[in-house]
C-alpha cells in the first residue's frame, strides 16, 4: 500500500441526515481510513488512490493523478502561512483526513486533503474512471467514443507536459485541473470540512496495484504562487508520470522554466 495513506476494516457510515446512501461493503473495504500528517507524505501517498464522489446515489470516481501539498504555516504559498486562521481556511485546521474546499476567483471550488497542523494536499487532476457521462454533463464537456480509456504514454521520458490522450482529448479536460475536477465531481462549499474516513457523500479509496514503473512520481515546483518567493521554487507539485497525459495543463511543467521536473522511484 501507497506510503502516506492507509485503509482498514469497514468504516461506519458517516451518519449525516443528508446523506446521499451508504457505499457497498467492497467499497468500504478499499475506503482509506488513515491519513499521513505529513502533506509531502500524504501527497505522494494519495497518488494512484481514487477519489470517489455520490451524489443522489450516482457514483463518480477518478484515479488521483496530480496533487500539490501545502505545508501548513512554514509554507508562504499556505492558505494557514503564518499561522493564520480564518472562516475560511477553518478546515485546514482540522485532523488529517478531513476535506478543505474553497472557492476561488468568485466561480471555481479547489478540494484539499488535510494532513493536520494547516497544511494540506490539493487535488489537480483525476483520470475518470466512473461516473463519466455525468462528469461530462456537469462539465459540458463531449465524450468520445472510447470512454475511460487509458491514454497512451510518451515515447520520451515521462513529462507533466505530455500530450493529450488520444483515445479523446476532450475527456481529458473533464479533471484536469484542481476547479474542473471539483465541477465534474460536484465539489463544493458544502462539503468543505467533511470527515473522508467515514463520508458516505465524498472519500478516498485504494487504487489498483502498479508495477514499480507505473509508480513513478514527476515532482515540480508548485503552479500559480510566483509570489511565495524561495517556496515558489520548492518541489512539491507531484504527479505520477504514467498518468501524465491527464494532468493539468496549466503552467507546464509546473513552476518556473528554468525548474526541470524530477523523477523519482517509489521507496
Amino acid at each position: 500500500m501507497a506510503r502516506g495513506v492507509s485503509g482498514a476494516g469497514a468504516a461506519k457510515p458517516h451518519g449525516r441526515p443528508d446523506a446521499e446512501s451508504s457505499p457497498p461493503a467492497e467499497s468500504e473495504r478499499r475506503r482509506i481510513v488513515a491519513f499521513a500528517s505529513d502533506a509531502r507524505a500524504l501527497a505522494r501517498g494519495l497518488l494512484g488512490m481514487t477519489l470517489v464522489r455520490v451524489v443522489g446515489g450516482e457514483r463518480m470516481a477518478g484515479t488521483i493523478v496530480e496533487v500539490e501539498a501545502y505545508l501548513g504555516p512554514s509554507d508562504r504559498a499556505c492558505h494557514t502561512a503564518g499561522g493564520r486562521r480564518t472562516r475560511r481556511n477553518a478546515s485546514m485546521w482540522l485532523a488529517a483526513g478531513h476535506a478543505y474546499v474553497y472557492f476561488i476567483y468568485g466561480m471555481h471550488h479547489c478540494v484539499n486533503v488535510v494532513s493536520g497542523g494547516g497544511a494540506a494536499v490539493l487535488i489537480r487532476a483525476l483520470r475518470p474512471t466512473e461516473g463519466v457521462a455525468a462528469m461530462a454533463l456537469r462539465r459540458g464537456v463531449g465524450i468520445p467514443a472510447s470512454v475511460g480509456e487509458r491514454p497512451q504514454r510518451p515515447r520520451r521520458a515521462p513529462s507533466v507536459a505530455a500530450p493529450a490522450p488520444r483515445s479523446g482529448p476532450r475527456l481529458a479536460l473533464l479533471c484536469g485541473g484542481p476547479a474542473r475536477l471539483a465541477e465534474a465531481m460536484a465539489i463544493d462549499l458544502e462539503l468543505d470540512g467533511e470527515d473522508l474516513r467515514r463520508s458516505d457523500r465524498l472519500w478516498v479509496e485504494r487504487g489498483p496495484a502498479r508495477a514499480a514503473a507505473e509508480r513513478r512520481v514527476v515532482a515540480t515546483p508548485r503552479i500559480g504562487v510566483d509570489s511565495a518567493g524561495a517556496w515558489a521554487r520548492r518541489r512539491l507539485r507531484f504527479v505520477l508520470a504514467a498518468e501524465a497525459a491527464w494532468a493539468s495543463r496549466g503552467g507546464g511543467q509546473g513552476g518556473s522554466r528554468r525548474s526541470a521536473p524530477r523523477v523519482s522511484n517509489p521507496g
